[in-house]
């Protein structure tokens, strides 16, 4: 069962990844399926079981991730308080991957709060990595001199 792989779901009880197993929903996408944009209704969250998912957020993909390791997590905004999605999410390959609607999983991480607390410090800990992992990539590219995150001004940029 691929949330056996998904670091969000590591050390969560039995009985909760035995209520998690029966709300996942298994699809198959083709190449260059679209999951959702930017601004759509942020409802569900996705592991990958097979494929890779180009992650893009600006207009001309100024920031892009790709998600490619089974029981990767993304589309992180369909489980946390946001409205609507920040990145759209297109299958590079054909992909097989896991769906997990938001209101069903809070529902169950509610009524194990243990768990709960697990899985959403887990959560926390891979935005954190990918953060850092992005922050990296832009130094790389000598592409960010600093960000000021009030305004989203770029410092050193040309007006």
């Amino acid at each position: 069962m691929i949330i056996q792989k998904a670091d969000l779901f590591k050390d969560l009880s039995p009985e909760a990844m035995s209520e998690i197993a029966k709300i996942m929903v298994e699809e198959s996408h083709e190449k260059g399926s679209l999951l959702f944009k930017a601004g759509d209704p942020a409802t569900s969250f996705y592991l990958i079981t097979e494929g890779m998912v180009r992650l893009s957020i600006g207009t001309g993909g100024e920031i892009d991730y790709t998600a490619n390791r089974p029981g990767e997590a993304f589309g992180w905004t369909g489980i946390v308080d946001r409205p609507a999605y920040v990145a759209t999410a297109e299958c590079v390959t054909p992909c097989k991957l896991v769906r997990i609607d938001k209101e069903s999983l809070n529902t169950l991480l509610e009524k194990d709060p243990a768990s709960g607390m697990i899985f959403f410090k887990r959560l926390a800990g891979a935005v954190v990595q990918r953060l850092i992992d992005n922050y990296g990539a832009f130094l790389s590219e000598g592409s960010l001199k600093g960000v000021t995150y009030g305004t989203g001004q770029v410092m050193g940029s040309e007006e």
